[in-house]
């Protein structure tokens, strides 16, 4: 993902990841709890909001079961930084360039 996370941030996110993938949606922040042994809901809310702080994460506030894991590799999101990278100067260019590589875009190639 290209993003810098922490151990329980990681282990949060995979656990989102394998949950929803048996599932077909999300899980609980009590099932989170349990699943990566924590001690408070409000741990697993403040790993949560600081996933979605990063952009890892998205939710939909006041709606249950609502995370979604973010992936910056889908083909639509490269395609956009390439079309947008056509025609811009070549200052334009290094900070879209800057941030395709923060956000683990491989824009060669293709």
């Amino acid at each position: 993902m290209g993003l810098k996370l922490t151990k329980k941030q990681l282990a949060v996110l995979n656990f989102l990841q394998e949950f929803t993938e048996t599932n077909d949606y999300s899980p609980s922040y009590r099932e989170i709890m349990a699943g990566l042994g924590l001690s408070s809901v409000s741990a697993v809310a403040e790993h949560v909001d600081n996933l979605v702080a990063k952009g890892a994460l998205r939710k939909v506030p006041g709606a249950a079961r609502s995370l979604e894991i973010l992936d910056y590799k889908h083909e639509e999101t490269v395609k956009l930084f390439k079309e947008r990278m056509i025609g811009c100067t070549e200052e334009q260019k290094k900070v879209l360039e800057k941030a395709a590589d923060i956000l683990g875009l491989e824009l060669e190639g293709e």
